[in-house]
């Protein structure tokens, strides 16, 4: 028992210290670009049409501009604050990509002096976009990144909206400072090491005033310490913490084995804190047992999961015989058992495979919700395993690409829907770190006996800082259902997630698979997410869209509904990230096609109602 606990400490050790990573610290929702208006750029529409990533109206842009705009014409060499959402960009900095279409003779330099009146560098361009600098084809989409600010606790919380100004001859700290009405030495700590009376070429961060005329204040819980330098987590730090654990561990492993032992026979449940000391999460089956707390280590890192024995496993399962295997994925086998009076999966996993055994076991530990399949407790004798709750309907795959299963209603699939969004909105969302699934697919969604869904398989869960995204050398996941900045790059965010769970929804309506054999050859394939963006961009997209409907609904389905399922995978599936929507946006939308009995969140973020409005319009 000693020896396994100091193995699974050690796989601990490895873990968390290989995935500890510099991230950003969460963005926000608005931010301001201050736009030099050169003489060809005299029309508000024109400037807008600049910013077409985030779809701005020129009454968005006029409410921070009320002096500056006279019947949507904007005066020539003045500025505009122009808004735009604030996020992390490959875990380094803060900024937001707009989308260009380029015209014809258009280079790197000239988007970048010329149009984007120098909000932009030639070195981000070339960084976020693959044409040569001299052969931008006409009409391309140019990614172009602007950095933006959201505040600095460490300086002041009574600014929380910042403007990305460009410095420019003439300008000085103390004329922009007297302009802006604010102190002068509170600008430079904004911007530490920039020199404001040099010729000019530099961006600074000012604090900005909102469509009210007001200074915003800056909220630490919303935002935290937000600037466009990534904050780094202390790898080292992690690992002492870690060592500091396994001091304490050995110190007390007797006493807590003992205790362990005495709870095991006794069938009596303990609860314990994790180490960060967080509120303990309740887990009940429909047994009624309760949970209990591992030996030392273990007992730390998977609070409120049961330790099962080989032999009890073993013997539930009739000795891993093929009468009660269920199933079969890259990491193991799964295998059907009653333990303690309750049915449950248990999946065998190979020794191997011990960095995915650890990852899901510390996710389903500590992350518990009705749509997210739940964790019964782990062995690692012999082999490494994980007790689940049985999920009586298999998954959504052998559904939609089997055979000998009735096709589900589409009020069903637009349920299951809800049901996988909301799991993934939870792990997103609502948990610190934020966690990324990588896996999603139709074969990780389980369904229950009332035909509901369960996300499940956590083996390539990714976990992240709030707002943070990563950079990944070793690709996972499932190909047909990768993004291509995971493809290519190995960027990891949670819009991995979005773009898969698109084409969820794609497979959804067509029962097809992710990736499908061409008639031509059959060693060429095309993905689902090709197939319905033709059909989309057709000039009746309702017609193209029902020949891919799966044939088994007959005409029991409503067009209308099915199209806007489309048009919700079709934005998760935008090839830049920062397009997407988030997944709480995706649960609001997939409300608004669900029963209207259904409960709704009291949500008007700008996403959420253009997600809305795009669903609303047939």
């Amino acid at each position: 028992m000693e020896l396994k606990k100091w193995l699974l400490f050690f796989l601990l050790l490895e873990y968390v210290c290989c995935n500890a990573e510099s991230k950003c610290v969460k963005g926000c929702d608005v931010a301001l670009a201050s736009y030099y208006v050169s003489p060809g750029y005299l029309l508000l529409e024109n400037i807008t049409r600049l910013m077409e990533s985030i779809v701005l109206s020129n009454s968005d842009v006029i409410i921070y501009n009320k002096d500056k705009i006279f019947n949507e014409n904007v005066l020539a060499f003045s500025r505009l604050n122009i808004p735009f959402p604030c996020g992390c960009i490959d875990g380094e900095f803060l900024g937001h990509v707009f989308e260009y279409s380029a015209s014809a003779g258009d280079t790197y330099d000239s988007i970048a002096k010329v149009t984007y009146a120098n909000l932009t560098t030639v070195e981000l361009l070339r960084r976020f976009n693959s044409y040569d600098q001299n052969g931008i084809p006409a009409n391309a989409t140019v990614n172009v990144t602007v950095n933006c600010s959201c505040g600095n606790s460490q300086v002041s919380k009574d600014y929380g909206l910042f403007i990305t100004y460009l410095l420019r001859p003439g300008n000085n700290l103390h004329d922009i400072a007297n302009e802006a009405r604010l102190d002068a030495q509170l600008l430079q700590s904004y911007n530490p090491g920039v020199n404001f009376s040099k010729e000019s070429g530099d961006i600074v961060f000012i604090p900005g005033k909102d469509q009210h005329g007001d200074y915003v204040p800056l909220y630490p819980r919303k935002t935290g310490l937000a600037t466009s330098a990534s904050v780094g987590i202390p790898i080292a730090g992690i690992c002492v913490l870690l060592l500091v654990i396994c001091i304490y561990v050995k110190y007390f492993q007797k006493k807590e084995g003992e205790k362990a032992k005495l709870a095991t026979e006794n069938s009596m449940a303990f609860s314990t804190q994790d180490v960060s000391g967080s509120a303990e999460y309740e887990t009940s089956g429909s047994s009624g047992t309760a949970s209990t707390s591992a030996t030392g280590l273990t007992g730390i890192m998977v609070a409120k999961s049961m330790e099962f024995s080989y032999q009890e496993l073993a013997k539930a399962t009739n000795n891993f015989s093929l009468e009660n295997k269920i199933g079969q994925g890259g990491f193991g086998i799964v295998y059907y058992a009653e333990l303690r009076g309750e049915k449950t999966a248990i999946k065998k996993m190979d020794v191997q495979a011990s960095t995915e055994f650890l990852c899901e076991l510390k996710v389903l530990t500590h992350v518990h919700h009705l749509n997210l399949v739940r964790l019964i407790g782990y062995c690692v004798e012999g082999s490494l395993f994980l007790v689940y709750e049985y999920i009586d309907n298999g998954n959504l795959g052998q559904y939609l690409h089997g055979t000998g299963k009735d096709p589900f209603l589409w009020s069903s699939r637009v349920q299951i829907a809800l049901d996988s969004a909301r799991g993934l909105e939870y792990i997103h969302e609502h948990t610190v770190p934020v966690y990324i699934h990588r896996d999603v697919k139709s074969a990780n969604i389980l369904i229950d006996k009332n035909f509901r869904g369960k996300v499940a398989d956590f083996g390539l869960t990714k976990l992240i800082e709030v707002g943070g995204s990563t950079l990944q050398t070793r690709l996972v996941g499932t190909f047909g259902y990768m993004p291509p900045e995971y493809a290519q790059y190995g960027d990891i965010s949670p819009k991995v997630d979005v773009y898969a769970f698109g084409v969820v929804l794609y497979e959804l309506i067509s029962a097809k698979n992710a990736v499908l054999k061409t008639v031509e050859s059959v060693a060429e394939s095309k993905g689902l997410v090709a197939l319905f963006e033709e059909a989309l961009n057709q000039s009746n997209p309702s017609e193209s869209i029902r020949k891919l409907v799966d044939p088994r609904l007959g005409e029991n389905y409503p067009i209308d509904s099915v199209l806007k399922i489309a048009q919700l995978g079709r934005a998760c599936t935008r090839d830049n990230p920062l397009l997407r929507p988030s997944m709480r946006s995706i649960v609001v939308a997939l409300l608004t096609l669900s029963s209207p009995t259904e409960d709704c969140y009291d949500d008007t973020s700008y996403e959420n109602q253009t997600l809305i409005n795009l669903l609303s319009v047939r």
